[in-house]
């Protein structure tokens, strides 16, 4: 298992390397940042010349790169155009996502798999194609109608949150923005659920445990919800680190200052230290939350080894 995890951590420097340069690429075909900063009038040649000297854009794009990496390395992710460094940025934005991701992978779990358990042993029933027709419901709509209708709803005419979060951003007002964040990942994680249950259900193994005597909520819990979990693991690992890039929408809509408002805040300025600081750091969070699921894998499933 150290020699995998050792392997494993070594394949995630080149893959690193190549996702932030493709991002720093990416960014920096934006469009011309120091327009940004000028405003509507358009900067003199001196005034841009001598921004571009401060930021560094002065330099080729692979210079740049690679004083970014180097700076990375040592903890500094730059400074945003308005002088406040990233790593502040991030110091206010990261608590609040995560916060936030942790509310919705909690209802992505406990929601998601109770439905999915329920309906795939009880496949072909009422309970199940009601089940299946929500998830299809909840997939097919939008996530902004879904938070705008949750928002108007719970918020303006019920009265029974804040419509918009307050900057402390307590785990209770991020209730209903992490159901909303997480309502088609929760759709997808019953329906994968269900789909694994109903196959596992006839498999042998189940059918052993059964006619061993033992009690039927032992052969659910021991047998075949252990086995079942390996495609929803695997989905849910790779979902946090969308959740946590992908609350952008979710952040406008109730005020929510975290990673997605700040990338949101970074495009529109064409800020390319902060878009470039946040996505390097959600790119570490994918390789992590990739090798955790993978060592998972050897805990759900005793068969797997890992060499």
């Amino acid at each position: 298992m150290g020699r995998y995890v050792v392997r494993r951590l070594l394949q995630m420097i080149p893959v690193f390397v190549g996702a932030t340069l493709l991002i720093f690429l990416m960014v920096n075909v934006m469009g011309d940042p120091i327009a940004g900063l000028c405003g509507e009038r358009a900067c003199d040649p001196a005034t841009a010349a001598q921004l571009k000297r401060e930021f560094g854009l002065d330099k080729p794009v692979w210079q740049q790169y690679l004083t970014y990496m180097g700076n990375v390395f040592t903890g500094d992710f730059g400074t945003a155009f308005n002088g406040q460094p990233v790593t502040e940025l991030m110091s206010t934005a990261f608590p609040v996502t995560i916060r936030l991701t942790i509310v919705a992978i909690v209802l992505e779990v406990v929601v998601g798999i109770t439905l999915g358990v329920l309906t795939g042993l009880r496949r072909g029933r009422p309970v199940d194609t009601g089940v299946l027709l929500a998830t299809l419901v909840v997939i097919s709509v939008p996530t902004f109608v879904t938070g705008l209708l949750l928002q108007l709803l719970l918020g303006v005419e019920w009265r029974w949150i804040k419509p918009s979060v307050s900057p402390e951003a307590s785990f209770g007002e991020l209730i209903v923005p992490g159901l909303v964040l997480a309502s088609v990942s929760l759709a997808y994680v019953t329906r994968l659920t269900r789909t694994s249950i109903a196959e596992n259900k006839r498999s042998d193994y189940v059918r052993t445990a059964i006619a061993k005597g033992l009690p039927w909520h032992r052969v659910i819990t021991r047998h075949l919800l252990r086995n079942s979990l390996i495609p929803v693991v695997t989905f849910i690992g790779t979902d946090i680190g969308a959740l946590m890039g992908g609350a952008i929408v979710t952040e406008r809509i109730f005020n929510i200052h975290g990673v997605g408002y700040q990338l949101y805040q970074g495009i529109l300025r064409q800020n390319t230290q902060t878009v470039v600081g946040f996505v390097t750091v959600l790119v570490l969070v994918f390789l992590v939350a990739n090798l955790l699921v993978d060592l998972l894998y050897a805990v759900l499933d005793p068969r797997i080894r890992y060499a």
